[in-house]
């Protein structure tokens, strides 16, 4: 069939179709408009003007109207702080291993000669900050001293160093206390610290008084000395400027001098005579005489009389033994009854004794010079000892003398010094007289 005779035929069946059936005709409606429709469009289309080229469709108010995609995220790396102590017989190169660093980083400060030598000694106890990125080092912070700190932090260049300052403010404290049990207990109630109170002992009455027998309760005594401060916050104490003690009614006292030369410095009298004396009536820290020279003591290992022609004087084991003058090593080492023993020759027929020792100090051996005050070894209980303490001796040609009761000879300042000598010391000693019967600490402005 032709589309001619399809459209004749269509046309005259029409008629019939939609009057002989409702429902057809409702059908043929509802399928006729979508064609309809469909038509017109294509109608439309073809009505459109032509042109040589295409129309393109603006979508540029779209496009504009559409939100933006946000910016990826792009995470930096934040450093890691690390703050390490120093442990004995650390080293750098196992610090840096131990943290997680790269070692190669350590090489390269290394190559900074100001870097290298404030780094390559350090200390049990001491600080250092690192910050770091996975191991690589960013930075680095070590305190060398109380007022300064090394700065290393990496640049372009490699690592930059700087050095910080931070001095420390010195206020002056005096304080006073009284004797009820022993001079450790009373200046630490006073707030003093043990390195103070260890001045007093050692450093300016020492040869004078025996802190262990000499003792009595009422006993009293002053101190004029420095504290440092950092930023407002304490530091430490620092020098013992002037001290009053009062033993058995009996008043000493002392005060610090240096010479502008730095030729002369010590503790002396207010006569100008030294406190320091040959010999340092105990040579260690100790807690109490466990044994006084004695001609007819009982052994406490034999059971037998003997002379104990020494002083013991009882302490934890490892406490520091001084040499009590200078000298020269005579002996070190095994002796019998004595145990580790060393022995010192301070010439014009004077020796010392230092038995039952734990251990000897560092470097000790025959014919080497040790100075007053010198570790010489540490109290342990070696030989004859039914505990840990020190047996000390001194001897005159060879005859054992009793320590406490030599006559301690003194320096004296020279006289080119006394008159630089006598206006330091009356300004301190003013000062200090103004803490005399107080309980409570005094701030004192230096001028």
């Amino acid at each position: 069939m032709q589309y001619s005779d399809f459209a004749t035929s269509a046309t005259e069946r029409a008629p019939e179709a939609f009057s002989s059936n409702p429902s057809r005709r409702r059908w043929l409606a509802g399928t006729t408009l979508p064609l309809v429709a469909a038509v017109s469009a294509v109608l439309m289309i073809a009505a459109w003007p032509s042109q040589d080229t295409p129309r393109s469709l603006d979508l540029t108010p779209l496009v504009a109207a559409q939100p933006s995609a946000p910016a990826p995220i792009v995470e930096e790396d934040t450093p890691d702080s690390v703050e390490y102590t120093v442990q004995r017989n650390d080293t750098l190169d196992r610090i840096f291993r131990t943290v997680g660093l790269d070692i190669r980083a350590l090489a390269e400060l290394r190559t900074l000669p100001e870097v290298r030598r404030a780094l390559d000694i350090v200390r049990p106890g001491d600080i250092i900050t690192f910050t770091h990125v996975d191991g690589a080092l960013q930075s680095l912070n070590r305190q060398i001293s109380n007022t300064l700190t090394l700065q290393v932090a990496r640049s372009d260049d490699g690592f930059a160093f700087n050095y910080i300052e931070n001095p420390l403010e010195t206020e002056v404290v005096g304080r006073h206390a009284k004797i009820t049990s022993s001079l450790f207990a009373a200046g630490q109630d006073a707030g003093m610290s043990a390195g103070t109170i260890m001045t007093l002992a050692n450093k300016m009455f020492g040869w004078d008084i025996d802190f262990a027998l000499d003792l009595r309760e009422g006993d009293e005594f002053s101190v004029l000395y420095e504290q440092r401060y950092q930023d407002g916050e304490f530091v430490e104490d620092g020098r013992v400027l002037a001290a009053e003690f009062v033993n058995e009614g009996r008043k000493h006292r002392a005060v610090w001098f240096q010479s502008q030369d730095g030729e002369v410095e010590g503790y002396f009298t207010p006569e100008g005579k030294g406190m320091r004396k040959a010999f340092l009536r105990a040579p260690l820290d100790f807690t109490r005489i466990s044994s006084s020279f004695n001609s007819r003591r009982l052994h406490p290992v034999l059971g037998v009389v003997r002379a104990h022609k020494g002083t013991d004087y009882a302490a934890p084991t490892g406490t520091k033994i001084w040499a009590a003058g200078e000298g020269r090593i005579a002996f070190v080492g095994r002796k019998g009854g004595y145990g580790n023993t060393v022995i010192i020759d301070h010439g014009k027929g004077i020796k010392t004794l230092y038995g039952h020792m734990s251990r000897f100090g560092k470097g000790m051996r025959a014919g080497r010079k040790v100075t007053q005050g010198e570790t010489i070894g540490y109290v342990g209980s070696t030989g004859l000892s039914t505990g840990p303490h020190l047996h000390y001796e001194y001897t005159v040609n060879g005859a054992q003398k009793n320590p406490a009761k030599i006559p301690m000879p003194r320096t004296e300042i020279p006289s080119k010094y006394m008159a630089e000598f006598r206006s330091q010391s009356e300004v301190v000693l003013a000062k200090l007289d103004l803490t005399n019967g107080r309980t409570a600490s005094t701030q004192l402005a230096m001028k």
